[in-house]
């Protein structure tokens, strides 16, 4: 089988619709979650490639793109990285509320898509990152993840690569409705929203979701490294 045309993919199959709790973002969405998934991990899943994340507007990321476009002071004229951006809903607020640059990062190809069919639904300018940025840092001032701790392997590596963005100095924050693994124990909660969501893919059609922010571990905590 043929892997098909990534935007031709995300255009065939999506609509442009408003997330509910970010009316101000048009995003390319499914409108029927079940058909597209299953579709998906029968067509693409031959092909070893990922599920459509990338087409479901996630509790973690509404919330986090409503806590930008409602606070756009903790972006505005800063470098932002949008990690894991899926349909980019958090990195299109982010550069709706003034962001000076904003990286959205994605390895999946059909993500990527989205992306860029997105922004430029929105008019805004993304610069996306095709690569597994874990590990490294760009010297951004702003680190969104929304909706990223649901597997353990992805949530170990993700910690200490927050620990050492924030003990640099970013402002790390997270949108999270309380997936498994999310150390919501070591963080601080700034925010919650009730968040409407797609009933066939979550537990609820409502998801209380929190936004984070993930503190600078203290010097013990990272090993006894100094604070740069």
């Amino acid at each position: 089988m043929s892997i098909p045309d990534p935007a031709a993919f995300v255009r065939a199959n999506t609509e442009l619709l408003a997330p509910p709790l970010v009316p101000e973002v048009r995003i390319h969405l499914a409108h029927e979650a079940l058909p597209l998934w299953e579709r998906t991990e029968e067509e693409l899943g031959e092909m070893g490639l990922p599920p459509p994340y990338w087409a479901f507007a996630w509790a973690g990321g509404q919330a986090l793109a409503r806590h930008i476009l409602d606070h756009p002071a903790l972006v505005a004229g800063r470098s932002v990285l949008d990690f894991a951006s899926g349909s980019g809903v958090v990195a299109i607020a982010a550069a709706k509320a003034g962001a000076a640059r904003v990286v959205a990062n994605e390895i999946d190809a059909f993500a990527l898509a989205a992306l860029a069919e997105n922004a430029a639904a929105n008019d805004v300018r993304l610069e996306c990152a095709a690569a597994d940025l874990i590990g490294r840092d760009d010297g951004w001032e702003i680190v969104l993840v929304g909706d990223a701790f649901y597997e353990k392997p992805l949530a170990d590596r993700l910690a200490p690569w927050l620990d050492a963005l924030a003990r640099r100095g970013a402002t790390v924050l997270v949108g999270d409705p309380g997936r498994t693994y999310l150390p919501k124990g070591r963080l601080a909660s700034i925010a919650a929203y009730s968040v409407p969501v797609t009933r066939a893919l979550e537990d609820s059609e409502i998801k209380r979701t929190e936004v984070w922010r993930w503190p600078a571990p203290a010097p013990a905590e990272a090993g006894g490294a100094r604070r740069s």
